[in-house]
């Protein structure tokens, strides 16, 4: 009993041990299978984070390009004082909004005008600028071609050109395909320091150069792209076409009648990869009085703005008059009205400059900032005047915008005289049926109306020898009266004025009062 007693305690011992290292081992093997599995999870997303690194590196490291990678700011017109740089608050605010380049411009240049456009087709938009040197007076307008680079990610100045333009508030910069292959160019036109109309035209490579200079004229005259009417197939986009010959007139040197014309004629030769001179026809003007109209010439840009101030009816080829369709410049009060089939626009006078035959005005309308002409004005002879408009820098070349053409002068004096003017703004209050109203030295006035109030601007100024006002309101249309001066009293007759000249309203005349010793007279 002993010995089995004995052999039964020896199992006992044993046997506890043993089922204590079989839990032990399972439990190691479990151990060691979940932390092979947390292994080979962490080894496939290093992998795949490789993977990723490895096919797409631009999307987490961008290489250190301080020089290229600069923020976009808004650059405005700046540079030395000159005649066609004189900027309205108004106009700098919409160029403001438009005028974003997509590069930074260095310190030393001021930005002209900005054209964006897809100029091959790809995912990214091009852009075209042109820009000056604000340190130089005589500095010539330049052309920078901004591309995306697919590499960075980033937009760079790729190229430049000089032009032949100088005045800056001449510029009008279009992309148009010019030489009809279907190929687009870069125009820019503008006077020069010597007054001359000039215009550059860069025609897109694919070449070294992204660009190829294919013309270049001056004429102290004006240019005219002809855009002539293409074939269905090209404006399909199945076939090529002709390209637009450009026209070049100007002042026959040859000639001693300084009225005398030449018309140059320039055609594209594909050979050559330019344009070249096609024909030269002179055109005798019509006989005047030619020392009376050197003297307007030669006086100046004032002169001839007194000159053309006043109404003009535009002149059919026949020589008849439109009543229906004039123009009124009014230097005085800086404003320039075009009128036609009972639609009156209103463009402001923004700058001015003096060319070998007139002027040339850069205008902006006082409703829609962005829409802007330019007249290119020239002297036919002592009673009519040739016009030349463009309207804005994205219209298509060519385009007759209506108001081209010869005009006449409503009221032609043969004698040439000062017509007296009165001040445009006063300070003082009057009173009378209409209500209270204030004139203010800076051209603004406020009408009380019992409990309303009406704000605007307001002019005074002359037709002929009678005297107007117009109030200019905010959110309604101007009114404009014939004022009479009774002592200190104001005699006020809403008017309005046409091309027939000053129309009666059969409205009855209203008086208002001064509340102070002041009249119209006051200095301004």
């Amino acid at each position: 009993m002993n010995d089995g007693q004995e052999a039964d305690n020896t199992i006992s011992v044993y046997s506890v041990p043993w089922r204590y290292s079989l839990i032990q081992l399972k439990r190691f093997t479990l151990k060691v299978k979940t932390s092979h599995i947390l292994t080979i999870i962490i080894f496939l997303l290093t992998g795949g984070a490789i993977a990723v690194l490895a096919l797409f590196p631009s999307r987490f490291f961008q290489p250190p390009e301080p020089k290229e990678i600069k923020q976009t700011r808004v650059i405005e017109r700046g540079g030395p004082s000159d005649v066609f740089d004189a900027f309205t608050p108004s106009d700098n605010i919409a160029y403001r909004d438009s005028a974003l380049v997509k590069v930074a411009l260095n310190d030393d240049e001021t930005l002209v005008t900005v054209l964006d456009d897809n100029l091959d087709d790809d995912f990214h938009e091009e852009q075209i600028i042109a820009y000056r040197n604000r340190l130089r007076d005589d500095s010539p307008v330049y052309i920078a071609y901004i591309d995306f680079d697919e590499s960075t990610h980033v937009y760079k100045r790729v190229w430049n050109a000089e032009t032949a333009a100088v005045r800056p508030g001449t510029v009008d910069l279009y992309i148009q395909d010019i030489t009809g292959d279907r190929i687009p160019s870069v125009l820019l036109s503008g006077m020069n320091a010597s007054g001359e109309f000039t215009l550059t035209v860069l025609k897109k490579s694919d070449g070294v150069e992204p660009f190829l200079k294919i013309a270049d004229i001056r004429i102290e005259g004006g240019i005219t792209v002809k855009d002539v009417e293409r074939s269905q197939a090209y404006q399909q986009g199945m076939a090529n076409s002709h390209a637009f010959p450009i026209v070049a007139r100007g002042r026959d040197v040859e000639s001693v009648n300084i009225l005398d014309q030449i018309e140059i004629s320039y055609v594209y030769d594909s050979n050559v990869g330019k344009y070249e001179q096609d024909s030269l026809t002179r055109i005798p003007s019509r006989q005047i009085e030619e020392q009376k109209v050197r003297d307007i010439l030669n006086g100046g840009t004032r002169t001839f703005e007194w000159f053309i101030s006043g109404l003009w009816y535009w002149t059919a080829p026949d020589g008849s008059i439109d009543s229906r369709q004039y123009i009124y410049f009014d230097p005085q009060n800086k404003e320039v009205i075009f009128y036609t089939d009972d639609t009156q626009q209103i463009f402001r006078w923004q700058n001015s400059g003096a060319t070998r035959y007139g002027v040339y005005l850069s205008t902006q309308n006082i409703s829609v900032q962005t829409l802007r002409r330019s007249l290119d004005i020239a002297l036919e002879s002592l009673d009519s005047i040739r016009i030349r408009v463009s309207e804005d820098v994205r219209l298509k070349i060519g385009t007759d915008a209506g108001w081209n053409g010869s005009y006449r002068k409503a009221s032609f004096v043969s004698e040439l005289k000062q017509v007296k003017s009165v001040p445009s703004f006063i300070d003082g209050v009057y009173n009378g049926i209409i209500g209270r109203i204030h004139f203010s030295k800076g051209g603004v006035y406020e009408l009380s109306m019992g409990e309303d109030t009406q704000t605007g601007m307001y002019s005074f100024f002359r037709v002929e020898d009678m005297e107007m006002l117009e109030l200019r309101p905010e959110d309604k249309p101007r009114v404009t009266y014939l004022v009479e001066h009774l002592d200190k009293t104001l005699s006020l007759k809403r008017v309005a004025i046409s091309a027939k000249g000053i129309q009666d309203l059969h409205e009855p005349a209203f008086y208002m009062e001064p509340d102070s010793d002041q009249s119209i007279g006051a200095p301004s």
